[in-house]
């Protein structure tokens, strides 16, 4: 097999560059994964790349495996489909999905992939990340049969909450952003959208996606009496003003944290982390899901395309990397 493989590091906050990293040879219980896409998480890689880690949560956000250490230089990245060249005969030349960051080969133990289900294209299964999120930000929110639903925030995270929510009976979605090109991706979706300021309150339940305080302050403003905010958002080490007067208390509003690090309490004596991954992978079957995939670029312009991820000079909701078998 070969030596060595090409990975991407951040060398430092806002500079990326792409390494060749050595190879261990695979040992019995692994695997030898040659990547075909992988994908940038517009949230949290994002804001790794910027260095927006506050330092007392850089440990926490460790990636399941990262090299180095935040701000930098550091290799991170958790959104990889592959072929498997290497390991047990039931996973050789299979398809996987792997938490893994932007590298062409990479040798990891054999339980840390997931074969994609046949209905599932490797092209969708980078999503599996972000599906996994919305899955876990369902399970702490409970929805019941007939509620009413707003999402505010219509990037990688809130249109996957918001196509699960659509499978719910009787429940009214509304996607809710201030980008009004977002309504056709609402539509592909099967959800209505509407801007901020004409959104339709007294919503039982509010998922808020935006990572912007104005955000927040909507989608507290669109709750019923005792309704509940599921917040998604992760600001990084920016300070955030939550509208807490008025008729918060009046009212019995509520906040809650939804982390996709661990299974929800609601679920997390029944399912495994693995249980939840590979349940992502099963509802990426739904075509639907091709609509957040916006752009694609080769793995060897990757360090000249993050910076304008990060600082939204490509509006994208997913941008997948490709990657082609002489990269090595």
């Amino acid at each position: 097999m070969q030596r060595t493989a090409r990975a991407f590091w951040l060398r430092s906050p806002g500079v990326g560059e792409i390494r060749s990293v050595p190879l261990p040879d695979p040992a019995p219980g692994t695997v030898v994964v040659r990547t075909r896409y992988t994908a940038v998480s517009r949230g949290t890689e994002a804001l790794v790349f910027r260095g927006g880690v506050p330092e007392n949560q850089r440990e926490a956000m460790r990636a399941p495996f990262q090299e180095g250490d935040l701000p930098g230089p550091v290799k991170y990245g958790y959104l990889n489909v592959g072929t498997v060249e290497h390991g047990p005969d039931d996973l050789l030349g299979r398809d996987v999905f792997t938490l893994y960051p932007h590298q062409t080969r990479f040798v990891v133990p054999a339980g840390a992939v997931v074969p994609l289900p046949d209905a599932v294209p490797a092209a969708r299964a980078v999503l599996a990340g972000t599906v996994e999120t919305a899955v876990n930000a369902l399970w702490d929110a409970r929805p019941l049969v007939g509620d009413r639903i707003a999402v505010v925030g219509a990037g990688m995270v809130g249109c996957c909450v918001a196509r699960l929510l659509a499978g719910v009976p009787g429940v009214r979605v509304r996607l809710v952003d201030v980008e009004p090109e977002r309504a056709a991706v609402a539509e592909r979706l099967g959800v209505a959208f509407e801007h901020p300021e004409d959104a339709e309150g007294d919503c039982d339940l509010v998922f808020h996606a935006s990572a912007t305080e104005e955000g927040l302050a909507r989608a507290l403003a669109l709750l019923g009496d005792e309704g509940e905010v599921i917040e998604l958002s992760w600001y990084g080490d920016r300070a955030v003003r939550i509208p807490l007067g008025e008729s918060f208390h009046s009212r019995r509003l509520a906040i809650r944290a939804s982390q996709v690090g661990a299974v929800s309490p609601a679920r997390r004596h029944r399912r495994s982390l693995a249980d939840r991954l590979a349940l992502a992978l099963r509802l990426l079957a739904d075509p639907a899901f091709d609509t957040l995939i916006t752009g694609q670029s080769p793995f060897e312009r990757l360090p000249e395309v993050m910076p304008r991820l990060a600082d939204g000079r490509i509006p994208a909701l997913c941008h997948r990397i490709a990657y082609v078998e002489d990269d090595d």
